[in-house]
């Protein structure tokens, strides 16, 4: 078994060196499996990408992306920021940075950099069927409340199977605490346990 470890904020870069950062995780609930990586590159809010954990070696630091920077950007977008504009548009669009070959997510497109006035925007993330996405901000529950801020997943490479789930800025000081998936009873709505916070507490080193 190949045991990797997958945190949030963690360098990633493609073969020919575009770099990005690892910004979530799509896991398949049922199966307890990740199946995707969240990749952000660097600077660019709206366009991360969806990127198959079998290709990506993350035993490597950073993260090992088995693409090419235009191969990167081809795949299929992870969220897509959409804008709403005062002037010359009726509906929210999706911004892109003109002639770097980002794909659309398939809706409106504009360059973001022509637009005279932005009244909103926001990110809206883009994850297939029925997997989720746990993320920077998301949050680990006990049964009796929360524990902490989600920080990651320990997996198998080799299938995705989800290992641990990894948490931080938890209430017993430590900067990291492992929670093993027997003690895990969903991933919906941030992550829940079906232990209690005195149980979790008994978990740290």
């Amino acid at each position: 078994m190949a045991e990797v470890t997958l945190a949030i904020e963690a360098a990633a870069v493609c073969s020919d060196g575009f770099p990005g950062v690892l910004t979530g995780l799509v896991v398949e609930p049922r199966a307890r499996t990740v199946t995707h990586l969240v990749v952000e590159p660097e600077g660019g809010r709206g366009l991360a990408r969806l990127v198959p954990l079998d290709h990506a070696d993350a035993a490597t630091e950073p993260i090992t992306l088995r693409y090419t920077e235009p191969e990167f950007k081809d795949l299929s977008p992870a969220e897509e920021t959409l804008a709403e504009f005062v002037l010359g548009y009726d509906v929210p669009v999706q911004l892109l940075p003109a002639g770097e070959g980002w794909r659309g997510a398939g809706g409106p497109v504009a360059d973001g950099g022509t637009i005279p006035q932005i009244r909103e925007m926001e990110t809206i993330p883009l994850i297939p069927g029925s997997e989720v996405e746990e993320s920077l901000g998301g949050h680990v529950h006990a049964t009796d409340g929360d524990v902490g801020q989600f920080h990651g997943l320990r997996v198998d490479q080799d299938n995705g199977a989800v290992l641990a789930v990894l948490l931080k800025r938890h209430p017993w000081g430590h900067a990291e605490l492992a929670v093993p998936i027997g003690k895990v009873s969903g991933f919906e709505a941030g992550i829940q346990l079906s232990i209690t916070k005195h149980e979790v507490k008994d978990l740290a080193p």
